[in-house]
Formats: structure tokens, sequence, C-alpha cells
């Protein structure tokens, strides 16, 4: 009776957590697989090319292919960098855009972790990220990489305060931290309509944070080759890849949620209410996925001196205006949330 209880109340227990993790993060991880060649036929498309048509029909075994072809590469550590910290840094960068999805709320209630402060798990999700960054820069022992690391963790540090002004937003507008109550807050109207300065200082800031075109200065080639992962090879190398990819999933959902109704249909009728709701939430996460490709494939990269102007001068005071008119406006109409 005793071996009983103890399978059903600590065994079964842990074998469904694990479950539910290995049903979040296989998904993710073909995802990422997905991403990266849709970017590539995008950009193609963009540019009239062709892009990956070789391996599969269509290309698309080419991530499996390129996976196995950097697993097989031998793995090069600088003979001065620290091994330990060297290895660590991309496991690191790579757990962090898996992690983030424990609070998403793909349906109603379909969620692993539905704990009430989920934003501030995320933001705080997000500014591990700079961790991981500085420690490869350091841990290889190269000043190209050591700038690079510095370029990033400006980078990043400078649009979190925007960021943060946002969710401040979301937070005035739903009262609420959790993520749930936030979506079923825009039942009515979604927040991208009344908070749309937010959401286009939400979507730049992003870009910004998983230094993406045009905001891609760590690894600008003319001076720094290939920035904070220019000593890395093979797997560990790939690892900052995937886990720049499973950040702007993972951004691209957030923006869902704070912003576009999560899983809610663009309208309460017939027959869009009966299409299953993670089927909108992964429709509109998409959509602002082929947002990060497309800025990629259209503008060209920032100096750093105007990134940083902008993400001082012009976010932040922008932001900060934008929470005192809408917390005004809200206790002025008597607005704000019980």
């Amino acid at each position: 009776m005793a071996e009983s209880n103890f399978w059903l109340d600590y065994i079964l227990p842990l074998l469904l957590i694990v479950g539910y993790i290995l049903a979040i993060v296989v998904p993710i991880m073909l995802s990422v697989a997905i991403v990266s060649y849709a970017e590539r036929k995008i950009w193609a498309a963009m540019q009239w090319r062709k892009g990956p048509n070789v391996v599969g029909p269509f290309g698309l075994f080419q991530p499996l292919a390129d996976g196995a072809k950097f697993f097989l590469k031998e793995t090069i550590i600088p003979s001065g960098a620290n091994r330990v910290l060297f290895l660590l840094a991309p496991v690191i960068m790579f757990s962090l855009g898996l992690i983030g999805w424990a609070v998403i709320p793909f349906d109603q209630h379909l969620v692993l972790a539905d704990i009430n402060v989920g934003i501030l798990y995320l933001f705080a999700v997000s500014s591990l990220g700079v961790y991981g960054i500085i420690i490869a820069g350091w841990a290889s022992n190269s000043r190209y990489a050591f700038l690079g690391a510095l370029r990033s963790a400006a980078q990043m540090v400078s649009y979190e305060v925007s960021i943060g002004f946002v969710l401040v937003t979301v937070l005035l507008a739903a009262g609420s931290l959790n993520l749930n109550e936030i979506v079923e807050a825009q039942k009515g109207l979604w927040f991208f309509i009344p908070l749309a300065p937010m959401f286009v200082i939400y979507l730049i800031s992003a870009l910004a944070e998983t230094n993406r075109t045009p905001f891609d200065l760590p690894e600008a080639e003319t001076e720094l080759v290939g920035g904070y992962q220019v000593e890395y090879s093979s797997m560990s190398w790939v690892l900052f890849m995937m886990g720049e990819y499973a950040n702007i999933i993972l951004l691209s959902g957030i923006a869902v949620i704070l912003f576009l109704g999560g899983w809610l249909p663009p309208f309460q009728v017939e027959p869009l209410t009966s299409v299953p709701g993670i089927v909108w939430f992964l429709l509109k996460t998409s959509v602002l996925v082929f947002f990060f490709t497309w800025t990629k494939g259209t503008f060209p990269r920032y100096r750093y001196d105007q990134l940083m102007r902008l993400g001082w001068k012009v976010f932040l005071p922008a932001s900060l205006f934008w929470v005192v008119v809408t917390a005004g406006a809200m206790h002025l109409f008597g607005w704000l949330p019980k």
C-alpha cells in the first residue's frame, strides 16, 4: 500500500510534468527548424532567388542536413578560453528561449503553469539573456567577442526599459499580471487598437532584444567579425542560433498574448468561434514571426549611435508618456479595473 501511494503521489505527477514539458519543447524545437527554413525561402523570394531547393522536395530537409553537418563538426575551444563558461553560455541562451513558454497560454487554461505573475516571470526570463551573451564574450578570451558582448548587453538593457513600460501599460488596461486574464480582458477590443503606439514600440524593441536586423550591431562584420559568438563552432554555435529563433517565436507569442487577443478570434461570431483557440494563437504568432523575417530582408543596419539614440531619446520618453496618458485616461473615465 505504501509503495502504491509513493507511485501515485510522487512518480506519476513527475511523469505528467515531464510529459507536459516535452509536449511544449518538442513542437518549439520543430518550429525553430521550420522558421529557419521559412526565413531562407522568404528572403529568396524577396531577392528573386530560389533558396533551399536541393535537399528533399522544395528543400524541406535542408534544416535536417544543416543540423547533421554541425553535429558532426568538431567543437573548437580557444586555448585561452574558460572551458566551462565557454560551453555554458550557449546552453543558457538556448534554455532561456524555451523556459519562457512555461507560462504562455496556448488556449483557455491550456498552459503549463498558470501563475498569477506570468508577466513578471517573462520579463525576468528575457532579462537573463544578457548573462549568456556576456559570459560568451568574456569566456572566449577574444577582444572582438568581448566588444560584441558589451554592445549586445548595452543594447538589450536599453530596450528592456521600454518593454517594461509597455508591460505596465498592458497591466493598467487588463488589471492583472495573469496572462489568461489579460487575454480575457481583450474579448471586446484587442489592446493593439487603444495601445497602438506601445504595440509598435514593443515590436521594434523585440527586434533589438533578439539582435535582429536592423539592430544586429553585435555582429557587425566590418569591426567585430561575428561579435560575441565569433569563436564558436559546430553545436555550440547552433545553440546560439536556435536560442535566437526560439526567442523570436517567444517574443511573438508574448505580443499575441498582450496585444492581439491570444487565442481569441478576430470577431465573436460563427464560424470563427468554432475554430480551436490554439489555431488562432499559432496563426497570429506566425504573422509576427513573418514580420521579423520581413524586416531582416528589408531594412539596412543602424549605426550604433542611432540605435542607442532611438532607445533612450525616443522610445523611453514615448513609452513613459504613454503610460501617463493611459493611466490618466482610465482614471478620468473610470475605466480602471476594480
